[in-house]
């Protein structure tokens, strides 16, 4: 499916949040506080989005994608590894950092891959996720599914595939609860998990750090 969308992946991304996803990438990306020059691993990078903004803002980045159809779509701009997120093919204590946007839902083992994003930071290492998210104010949930449910499966539908633009707002339903899923990143490895909700709700941040003394 991921390899079907690639082409215009991007330009639905914009498309469908009106823009607003990019401005959330650099909120994203600054959160982590690293310095220039730091390694990142921007995990289920698709098409690049955050790989580039992390290289021009001065990071060594590599990423990574089980769809060879995403990464092919960059264009060669994105220096990528083909990877399962949950073994991924390199050493322990490899990244800085880790990236991640919008991709938890479509990991078929959550738990899995955040004991690799464990794995591969070294310690005092810092992760900044960025996921879909449902609003729980009933004016903006009404709004949100009518604009998702409805509207974007039409959108995906005229520009690129029916069938993926209405699985993806609904595969929101795959992430656990907040609690559950902050719980996850706390049994695998990570201190100071914090949870930020984006425009009241219509997407969600979790940064943390990796235990241990930086090296």
């Amino acid at each position: 499916m991921f390899d079907a969308i690639a082409p215009r992946y991007e330009l639905i991304n914009r498309l469908i949040t009106f823009g607003l996803d990019a401005n959330w990438r650099k909120t994203t990306l600054k959160s982590l506080g690293l310095p220039r020059g730091s390694r990142l691993l921007d995990l289920a990078c698709g098409t690049g989005d955050f790989t580039r903004m992390a290289t021009d803002a001065g990071f060594e980045v590599v990423g990574a994608d089980l769809s060879i159809g995403m990464l092919s779509a960059s264009k060669g701009s994105v220096r990528g590894v083909e990877a399962d997120a949950a073994h991924l093919p390199f050493p322990d204590h490899t990244f800085d950092g880790l990236l991640c946007g919008y991709a938890l839902r479509n990991f078929t083992d959550l738990e899995g891959a955040i004991a690799e994003m464990s794995r591969v930071l070294r310690p005092g290492g810092r992760l900044a996720i960025l996921e879909v998210a449902a609003p729980k104010s009933r004016f903006l949930r009404f709004g949100y599914e009518l604009w998702f449910n409805r509207c974007v499966p039409f959108l995906g539908g005229l520009l690129s595939d029916k069938n993926a633009y209405a699985y993806l707002p609904k595969s929101v339903a795959y992430l656990p609860e907040r609690d559950g899923l902050l719980q996850l990143f706390r049994n695998n490895g990570f201190s100071g998990v914090n949870h930020h909700v984006i425009l009241g709700g219509l997407s969600q941040r979790i940064s943390a750090t990796k235990h241990g003394v930086p090296q």
